[in-house]
């Protein structure tokens, strides 16, 4: 006797990629109320990059209608992307945001930073970020950092404990079982907490795609003038240039990922529209950050060694 099967739906795999998106939501949007209800005063990271414009999305849908009962938070290099600050001043606008800015200039004015001899300031935003938590009481901080990016923050739980001097200490990491989040800290320490830690960069891409959400125009390819150094094609902006040994080129880029200018490379791309970035991360073999940013090639622990002195 002939053994029988039922047929396959053609259409099992899309239900799945649904069923994934739709429990990834559920998730940080618990993760949200779950906040809202033990902290006193939480603020969300928001710079006007893809993972932190979603975790605003996120934030909107998980109080609406009522507004989003926290500030957002930007440390901002000054070594930004214009296409980057517009999207983002807009977003704010837009929803009634209050946003506070921490800008590393500032810090660098009065002495309390000294400028790196490599131009780079993603390493400078630790303190200003630290002294704004303690200067606004925040509690609860919550960023865009994913598991898949790196391996540090593949360690970092979705709750994570800061100490009063806002330091991360992996051995401190406390079990989350069942959802099950515990948010307890002494004054002085606060919590990161990050709602994005189970999705990948294609979940990412998937949920923008099926929520229609806007991007600034850099993470979609445009021609743009760059240059090559230390495997990535960077561009000229007030953290400087090209070299006398480099040379300028026009290119169809696109940015994977958006950080301080000088650190941030873009990679050659013809993708125009959601769908194409989708395809083109489907068949990439590097996470964003590895890929394209070059703070984290200073050293094999660089990600590590930064979020103990109280990085992101």
């Amino acid at each position: 006797m002939t053994e029988t099967h039922p047929p396959v739906a053609l259409d099992a795999g899309l239900d799945a990629a649904t069923d994934n998106l739709a429990a990834l939501e559920s998730e940080a949007i618990h993760i949200f109320r779950e906040v809202a209800g033990e902290f006193d005063r939480p603020v969300i990271l928001f710079s006007g990059g893809k993972d932190s414009t979603l975790l605003l999305h996120l934030a909107i849908k998980a109080f609406w209608p009522a507004p989003v009962p926290f500030p957002l938070l930007h440390v901002d290099t000054g070594h930004n992307f214009d296409e980057v600050i517009e999207f983002r001043d807009r977003v704010v606008a837009e929803h009634g945001l209050r946003l506070v800015v921490a800008k590393v200039q500032d810090w660098i004015d009065d002495g309390r930073l000294e400028e790196r001899p490599d131009g780079t300031r993603n390493p400078l935003q630790t303190v200003p970020l630290l002294d704004s938590i303690t200067e606004h009481g925040f509690d609860a901080v919550f960023g865009g950092g994913r598991r898949d990016e790196e391996r540090a923050r593949a360690k970092e739980r979705i709750f994570s404990l800061r100490n009063a001097f806002g330091q991360w200490d992996p051995r401190r990491q406390r079990p989350e079982l069942w959802n099950l989040y515990n948010g307890r800290h002494k004054p002085g320490e606060h919590v990161r907490v990050f709602p994005l830690s189970n999705w990948t960069e294609a979940d990412v891409w998937n949920y923008i795609a099926k929520e229609k959400i806007e991007l600034p125009s850099i993470y979609y390819a445009h021609e743009r003038d760059v240059y090559w150094r230390d495997g990535m094609w960077l561009t000229e902006g007030p953290w400087g240039g090209p070299r006398d040994d480099e040379e300028v080129v026009r290119k169809l880029v696109r940015y994977r990922t958006v950080g301080d200018g000088s650190c941030t490379g873009a990679v050659e791309s013809t993708a125009t529209t959601v769908a194409d970035v989708i395809a083109e991360v489907q068949a990439s073999r590097l996470t964003e950050r590895g890929a394209t940013r070059a703070d984290d090639r200073l050293s094999e622990a660089a990600m590590e060694d930064r979020k103990r002195e109280g990085y992101f």
